[in-house]
């Protein structure tokens, strides 16, 4: 649940920021509620679609065998969180800069407001769509049922249309450096719980060797079913009892992602 309301809400509040600042750029112009909230509606359509086609392609691969498939599913999820956490931090800004232009030039009369709702649906659709991959993900590892994965995104949902909402109308000011560097952390731990899931269930398949199993054990002191470990779990993929492979999935997924966003960061400086 954890986990799901944590990706959902980042995605919801990208999402959210993009629309507050058309919103924001447009509030003179005559009809843009209803372009603005068309593009809302049509967006969360394709995602629902998206969500559709998601189960029944996950359905037709069932008999392939649940360990293998459920550990496919984990590392194309571990690969689009990668991908969403190094593609953001070199191109957050330009999403926000290509918005305000949009909008600016429908102020100015050079598009119509169709252009708006067009970016809307656009921007909804994607995190939309990242949403429903991202908790489909959660759910493969078998540790999540579909209420609860449905409770957390729904959480999620709302967060973030609060907080994009109460951002807009200015009655907070919380630098988005803090929040969105909160949540990125949040969400490469995330993947690399995934990916340690991944192997724990490759090497239940007898595709990947334990190393050793396990490599340490907590149990007795800080249980995975405990409450307090069940809420590392799901935030930072916490494992009592390791195996090896494991560990070295976290680890190598950790500093992938985490040394590739420094790479992204540091090119699109020196090009500035």
């Amino acid at each position: 649940m954890f986990s799901s309301a944590i990706i959902v809400f980042r995605e919801t509040l990208e999402a959210a920021l993009l629309i507050g600042i058309i919103a924001a750029a447009t509030r003179s112009i005559a009809g843009r509620s209803r372009w603005l909230a068309g593009g809302v509606i049509a967006g969360a359509a394709g995602a629902g679609i998206v969500a559709a086609l998601t189960g029944s392609i996950g359905g037709l691969f069932e008999g392939m065998g649940q360990e293998l498939f459920n550990a496919t599913v984990l590392g194309i999820a571990v690969l689009m969180l990668a991908w969403h956490s190094v593609w953001m931090s070199s191109h957050g800004a330009e999403l926000a800069s290509d918005a305000r232009r949009v909008s600016r030039n429908v102020s100015e009369g050079k598009a119509e407001l169709s252009a708006v709702a067009i970016l809307v649906a656009i921007a909804v659709l994607r995190e939309g769509a990242e949403s429903v991959l991202f908790v489909y993900g959660v759910m493969s590892s078998g540790e999540v049922s579909l209420l609860s994965a449905l409770a957390g995104a729904s959480l999620g949902v709302m967060g973030g249309a609060l907080v994009g909402a109460l951002l807009y109308w200015g009655m907070v000011r919380i630098p988005m450096r803090w929040l969105f560097g909160v949540t990125t952390a949040l969400i490469l731990f995330l993947a690399a719980g995934m990916a340690s899931r991944m192997a724990e269930m490759l090497v239940q398949a007898d595709v990947l060797p334990p190393l050793r199993s396990p490599l340490w054990d907590f149990s007795q002191h800080l249980p995975t079913d405990s409450a307090p470990g069940a809420v590392m779990h799901a935030l930072i993929g916490y494992d009592a009892a390791p195996a090896g492979v494991q560990v070295l999935f976290y680890v190598v997924t950790l500093a992938v992602i985490y040394g590739a966003m420094m790479v992204v960061r540091h090119r699109k400086r020196a090009t500035a």
